[in-house]
């Protein structure tokens, strides 16, 4: 009944909340786009997605989609790979932040595995920047991380912001440095915070310091300080730090895909390219973002 390109689509456009963006993933025309969204919502007499100048959102029933298109995919793939008569296997690389590792990850990995169980799979957890080092280093096959400034490339899974966090009983005061709670270098949620403030002539000091996720977190929940960090990625406990703080804007962050050197035919490369669309199929944080399509530029 649903054109499995229709929901490849559908899928994309409620990844990025663009129909620009998701047309630049999927390599084709904005107006390809636009015909395949109306095709699938007029199969199911259903309006999928609102749009008007300011953006686009997810319907109630273009929620009720997401499920259904991820199952019929998936179930799609199953049949495929049965029918084809062989199985997936090799060794794959897989390096992703830390921030996407703990929340949306797990799932992907565990339907990955269960679909794929001879694939000898390496998950790396690490900083985004060190995710490029090794990446380029010949190191990994795939990479989920955050987009680097000096490595525009990739493919775009989401784009968030970057927003200030900290615990909510944390005050601020203006004339004192900004006490800052940050990953050590090459992180690149370190350096954007860092830039900002150097920009905007906003003093800082730093009071700690993990290359843990969860190290950071315990800091800003015991009120140390702020950290810079995704907002649909926000840990419980924390709490984006109100406008009236005055501190500057961190701008948004896209996380990507990136294929290693060896970008070749072969077990790593087909575990790779399988892996990464189960990635771009499935969920991904929802937050306040860039909902109007011209900021998607």
């Amino acid at each position: 009944m649903y054109d499995p390109a229709q929901l490849r689509t559908f899928l994309a456009v409620s990844q990025t909340l663009s129909f620009t963006q998701a047309a630049d993933r999927l390599g084709v025309r904005q107006s390809t786009v636009s015909q395949q969204v109306r095709k699938l919502e007029a199969a199911v007499g259903r309006q999928l997605f609102a749009r008007d100048t300011h953006g686009v959102e997810l319907t109630e029933d273009g929620e009720a989609m997401l499920g259904f298109a991820r199952s019929i995919l998936e179930a799609n793939e199953r049949a495929a790979s049965w029918f084809r008569g062989t199985r997936l296997r090799g060794r794959l690389r897989f390096g992703a932040s830390e921030d996407f590792v703990v929340t949306r990850l797990p799932e992907i990995l565990e339907g990955f595995r269960r679909d794929h169980p001879e694939v000898d799979l390496e998950l790396t957890v690490e900083l985004s920047g060190t995710l490029h080092e090794r990446l380029e280093a010949g190191k990994l096959d795939l990479v989920l991380a955050k987009r680097s400034e000096d490595r525009p490339g990739g493919q775009l899974v989401w784009r968030d912001r970057l927003v200030w966090i900290g615990a909510e009983r944390l005050r601020l005061d203006p004339d004192r440095p900004l006490p800052l709670i940050v990953f050590p270098p090459p992180g690149l949620t370190r350096a954007r915070a860092l830039d900002v403030l150097e920009r905007h002539g906003r003093s800082w000091r730093i009071v700690c310091t993990s290359g843990s996720l969860n190290g950071l977190v315990a800091a800003a929940r015991a009120g140390l300080g702020v950290m810079a960090h995704t907002h649909g990625l926000i840990p419980p406990g924390l709490a984006p730090v109100p406008e009236r703080a005055g501190l500057p804007d961190l701008g948004p962050v896209d996380f990507v895909l990136l294929y290693g050197k060896r970008r070749q035919e072969g077990a790593s490369h087909t575990a790779a390219e399988r892996l990464a669309a189960a990635i771009l199929a499935g969920p991904v944080p929802r937050s306040e973002r860039f909902r109007a399509e011209d900021r998607y530029i």
